[in-house]
C-alpha cells in the first residue's frame, strides 16, 4: 500500500511538471522552442486537466495524512526531496509570473544600477524582460532584504536569463526545505511536517510559481523558534528579516510582545495557543489583503504555516485544507475565460470559498442529526 501511494505521488509530481509547460508565455523567447500554444487553444480541455490533477494532488495528500502512521523519517525525508527535484524542473510561471518580476526588480538594481522603488523595469527600453514580465510598470514590491537576497541567484548566473531563473527556482526551493527543518525542530511531530510539506496549496505555489512567501515564512519560523528557546535578541532578529522580505509577518509583532511578558512571568505551557493566535493574525491579513487588491492563493502559506504547529484543532485543520483547495481552484476562471479582471472577481471569489463553506455546513448538519438521532 506504502509503495502504491508513494509512486503514485511521483507520478503525479511528474505529470504536473510537464502540464506547467503548457502555459509558456509566447513572448518568452528564452523558451520558444517549447511553445505550443495549447492553455490558449483549448480553455477547456486545459481547464479539465487542471481540475483532475488538483483533485488528484488533495487525494493523494489526503491518503498521506491518512497513512501517515506507515511514514517514517526516511520515507519522509524522501518524498520530501523528490518533491523538491522534481517540481524545480517545472515552468516557475504557469499561474503566476512573480518570479520573472522578481528577475526584473534584480536586474534594475544589479545591472543597471538603479533603486528598483523608485524606478520601474519598463523603463528600460529595449530590455528583453519587458516581453513577458507582467508587471513591469511597477516599482518594487518587496521588502529590500528580499531584493538583497536575489542578488545571490543573480550573480551566480553571470547574466544569463535561464540560468538565474533555474538559480532562482532552487533558491526558493531551499527555503521550502528549510521551512519545513524548522517545522522539524520545533515540533519533532511528522504530522505536522506532512501537513506543511505535502499541502499541494504549499507546494503548488512554492515549487511551482516559486513566491518568496515562503522565504518570509522560513525566518518568522525561526524567529519563534528562538523565542521558544528564551533567545530574544536572536528572534527579534529574524523577525525583523522577515518583516523586511514582505512585510506580512509585521502581524506577528503583538505575539512576539506577548510571548516576551509570559516569558518575564515565567509562565510555561503557553505555545500551543501562541501558534494558534499567530495562524489567526495570518489569517487576518490574508483577508485584509482584499482591501489593497485581492487576495492572492498563495498568501494561504502564511497561515498555514503556523496551523502545522496546532495539532488539537482538527476542525480549524480541516477547513484550512478545504480553503487550500478553493486558492489552488481559483485559477479556474482565468483558465476557462482568460480574462483576469472585475468581469470574473465574483466568481474567484465563489471558487474559493465554497469549499471551505459546504465543509462546514457539513460540519453543522452532522452535529445535528447526531444531536437529534441521541
Amino acid at each position: 500500500m506504502k509503495k502504491i501511494i508513494y509512486f503514485s505521488y511521483f507520478l503525479l509530481l511528474v505529470f504536473f511538471s510537464f502540464f506547467s509547460y503548457l502555459f509558456i508565455d509566447p513572448n518568452l523567447v528564452y523558451l520558444k522552442n517549447l511553445y505550443t500554444g495549447f492553455v490558449f487553444e483549448n480553455r477547456e480541455v486545459t481547464t479539465l486537466l487542471y481540475i483532475v490533477l488538483v483533485m488528484a494532488f488533495f487525494l493523494g495528500y489526503s491518503q498521506i495524512l491518512k497513512n501517515i502512521r506507515m511514514i517514517d523519517i526516511s520515507s519522509l525525508k524522501l518524498l520530501i526531496g523528490l518533491t523538491a527535484l522534481i517540481l524545480v524542473f517545472s515552468y516557475p510561471a504557469f499561474l503566476s509570473f512573480d518570479i520573472f518580476n522578481y528577475i526584473a526588480t534584480a536586474k534594475t538594481l544589479f545591472f543597471y544600477g538603479e533603486n528598483p522603488y523608485l524606478v520601474m523595469p519598463i523603463e528600460f527600453a529595449g530590455d528583453p524582460l519587458l516581453l513577458f514580465t507582467h508587471a513591469a510598470n511597477k516599482i518594487a514590491l518587496y521588502g529590500p532584504l528580499w531584493i538583497g537576497l536575489t542578488s545571490i541567484p543573480y550573480f551566480l548566473s553571470f547574466g544569463h536569463f535561464l540560468t538565474i531563473l533555474f538559480s532562482l527556482k532552487v533558491f526558493i526551493a531551499l527555503f521550502y526545505l528549510g521551512t519545513i527543518y524548522t517545522l522539524w525542530k520545533i515540533t519533532k511531530n511528522v504530522f505536522s511536517i506532512v501537513f506543511f510539506a505535502f499541502n499541494p496549496l504549499v507546494v503548488v505555489e512554492t515549487l511551482m510559481s516559486y513566491h518568496n512567501d515562503i522565504v518570509m515564512m522560513f525566518f518568522a519560523l525561526v524567529s519563534f523558534y528562538f523565542l521558544s528557546k528564551r533567545k530574544i535578541f536572536l528572534a527579534m532578529s529574524f523577525l525583523i528579516v522577515s518583516i523586511l522580505i514582505k512585510y506580512a509577518t509585521i502581524f506577528l509583532i503583538p505575539v512576539f510582545i506577548y510571548v516576551l511578558i509570559k516569558i518575564v512571568k515565567r509562565e510555561k505551557n503557553y505555545w500551543d495557543n501562541i501558534y494558534l493566535i499567530s495562524a489567526i493574525l495570518m489569517f487576518t491579513i490574508f483577508l485584509l489583503s482584499s482591501l489593497r487588491v485581492e487576495i492572492y492563493s498563495w498568501y494561504g502559506i502564511w497561515f498555514l504555516s503556523f496551523l502545522s504547529l496546532v495539532q488539537k484543532r482538527k476542525t480549524i485543520l480541516y477547513g484550512s485544507l478545504a480553503l487550500s483547495l478553493g486558492l489552488l481552484l481559483r485559477y479556474i476562471p482565468f483558465m476557462f475565460f482568460g480574462i483576469y479582471d472585475s468581469s470574473t472577481a465574483i466568481l474567484r471569489e465563489a471558487v474559493t470559498f465554497f469549499p471551505p463553506i459546504f465543509l462546514y455546513l457539513l460540519i453543522i448538519l452532522r452535529k445535528f442529526v447526531w444531536a437529534k438521532n441521541t
